[in-house]
């Protein structure tokens, strides 16, 4: 029905529910049917003038009805409202009496006949052409704004296989409400056995300022359920128009672990990046590919991407100049190897960037351990290597990627990290270069990430291996991960290490769990192995030995560590020595000279204790 024939037929029809309306009204109020007395044709005449007037300015008559609801209704009884007022004003000039009774009686029933008339096509559509037949049952868990959104949703799409017929919330006000027909029947709590009871199929978190703490309890009760548990789009994606509401997700891995995200002070990085040459080293690799993201988007003058895997460096020039196609930053492409000296000092003075990230470095601690001179080499002479072109070349800020195993290292890559920043917070005293470091733990989705291998192992039918059952880390995303590092450069004096407060660390076997059940599968399918601690490997991460913490922070969540005690001249002796010795003696050197500070003050506490 085209919009002018939709428009002819509800003028004749409110025509016909006016005028019977005032019919019933003098019969109801006068036990008598006066069709031609001066005050029906009057109040007649009246009440269709001022309704049809105001139908028009209030756009009562562009109204889609099958999704009419209480905006229309308020609509309607304005428009009744207002249609009265030319009768009582008209009564007074002619009649000199004002029936009041009749009006009121009037009023009423074109409210209960125009409502009617509006709302009995979304009733029929709802319950007969809508009627659900073969949909799954729905548990929808917050009866917020967002899950009446989502049930609204799901009940008015024909599509949809979901029928939403019950909410969870652990609001107790609303427990034994109905919202739009649906019961709230409970708490997070209650979840497994309310999905027995009502033979639930799908599960839908709609809670859009759920922390992920908070989110991880939810996904546990759900976890224990063979229900499928989808969560809604982010906030600002409804919000942005991208998605719709029933376009539900899977609950991710990176949804339920590390922490909230810190924000981060976007001016202090706009004045660090914007119009500046920023030179990213292992641009390819998983960090810092998103770090050029990241700075790409506070518009430098350039970017230049160094790697040494040619296809990788490829793959992240291809999308950055596809993404930031409108934008006027200038990607540069570098195949290089950080271990060679003259060709790092020979693109810093050709580019002379403002700002160096640092991210190059071999991180697998197996295969760093069974290749201690590949670690020095790439971690500790890399590292020297770049860090000296900058300060030949005045770079202002070097900022280099660290890691959590720096700390109190167990491993040849620990070791070397840890090396690493001595050197940089070394040359930091005597260059005009502020030279930081930057410690984080493991990242969600990075090549080295336990998460790949889980999830190959779980496509493989299983088992999850696992090397300890109370192995934790720290976990945080490659987004996060990236801004910190560019945070750091923004805020450094110089000399600092800058340590993320990431919350609480997470079990691996709980990881290993979590990713079980997002694939779909039951642990008893899966199952879980444990292989043993792999060398160099500790139960859990540390991001700040005791001696190195400030008591007070930079940043909101972010701190800095002391400078420790920097043994440059040893590190230049194993720089200069480390091809001549075999493995296990080279390992043992970094260990030693990476934990010194910690040797010598356990010697002191056991001389303390045996005086």
């Amino acid at each position: 029905m085209s919009y002018w024939q939709r428009l002819s037929f509800f003028i004749i029809l409110d025509s016909c529910i006016v005028l019977t309306a005032l019919v019933i009204s003098e019969f109801l109020v006068r036990a008598d049917i006066m069709l031609f007395s001066m005050p029906t044709i009057l109040s007649s005449l009246a009440i269709l003038l001022g309704y049809f007037l105001s139908s028009m300015k209030l756009k009562l008559y562009k109204k889609a009805w099958e999704y009419a609801s209480i905006g229309e209704l308020v609509i309607i009884f304005k428009v009744v409202s207002l249609s009265i007022l030319p009768a009582l004003l008209l009564q007074q000039i002619f009649v000199q009496d004002i029936y009041a009774r009749l009006l009121a009686v009037t009023w009423l029933l074109e409210m209960m006949l125009i409502g009617g008339s509006r709302f009995v096509w979304r009733l029929y559509r709802d319950s007969i052409l809508l009627k659900p037949t073969d949909k799954k049952k729905t548990l929808i868990i917050g009866a917020g704004s967002a899950g009446t959104m989502v049930a609204r949703q799901l009940l008015k799409n024909k599509t949809s296989d979901l029928l939403p017929v019950a909410f969870i919330d652990d609001n107790a006000k609303k427990h034994q409400l109905d919202i739009l027909g649906i019961p709230v029947i409970g708490g997070v709590k209650q979840i497994e056995h309310i999905v027995k009871e009502l033979k639930i199929e799908n599960i839908i978190i709609s809670i859009p300022s759920l922390s992920r703490k908070e989110l991880n309890i939810i996904f546990q009760e759900c976890a224990k359920t063979k229900a499928n548990t989808k969560i809604l789009p982010m906030l600002e994606d409804l919000v942005t128009g991208k998605v719709s509401v029933s376009q539900f997700r899977d609950v991710r891995v990176e949804d339920l672990l590390g922490r909230d995200p810190v924000d981060m002070n976007m001016e202090s990085i706009t004045d660090c990046v914007a119009n500046k040459v920023v030179l990213v080293t292992g641009a390819g690799g998983s960090i810092g590919s998103e770090i050029s993201r990241q700075v790409a988007q506070f518009s430098p003058s350039q970017i230049i991407l160094l790697g040494h895997g040619e296809n990788s460096i490829y793959a992240i020039e291809l999308e950055l100049k596809e993404s930031f196609k409108n934008n006027p930053v200038d990607f540069v492409t570098e195949i290089a190897d950080v271990q060679d000296a003259q060709k790092m000092m020979v693109l810093t003075k050709k580019y002379k960037p403002d700002v160096i990230y640092h991210a190059a470095a071999h991180k697998h601690v197996p295969l760093m351990e069974r290749n201690p001179e590949e670690a020095v080499k790439n971690n500790i002479i890399g590292t020297m290597n770049i860090a000296r072109a900058a300060e030949w070349n005045s770079v202002k800020t070097f900022v280099m990627v660290s890691t959590d195993k720096a700390v109190n290292p167990t491993s040849v890559m620990g070791a070397s990290k840890k090396l690493a920043e001595m050197i940089i917070q070394g040359m930091d005293k005597s260059s005009k270069t502020k030279f930081v470091a930057v410690r984080f733990g493991n990242v969600l989705g990075s090549r080295g990430s336990v998460i790949p291998l889980f999830k190959k192992q779980i496509e493989k039918g299983g088992p999850v291996t696992i090397t300890h059952p109370d192995m934790v880390r720290y976990f945080m995303t490659i987004p996060e991960a990236s801004r910190l590092v560019m945070q750091a450069g923004a805020l450094a004096n110089g000399g600092e290490v800058f340590v993320l407060d990431m919350g609480d660390p997470v079990r691996i076997v709980d990881l290993a769990k979590n990713l079980i059940k997002l694939s779909g599968n039951t642990l008893e399918e899966i199952g879980l192995e444990f292989t043993g601690v792999r060398p160099g490997e500790k139960l859990f991460e540390e991001l700040l030995k005791a001696e190195e913490v400030h008591d007070r922070q930079i940043y909101p969540k972010i701190y800095i560590g002391k400078t420790a005690t920097l043994y440059l001249p040893e590190i230049e002796e194993i720089i200069a020595t480390f091809a001549d010795l075999d493995r296990d003696t080279l390992k043992e050197k970094l260990l030693n000279l990476a934990n010194r500070n910690n040797n010598i003050m356990h010697s002191k506490q056991v001389m303390s204790v045996s005086s």
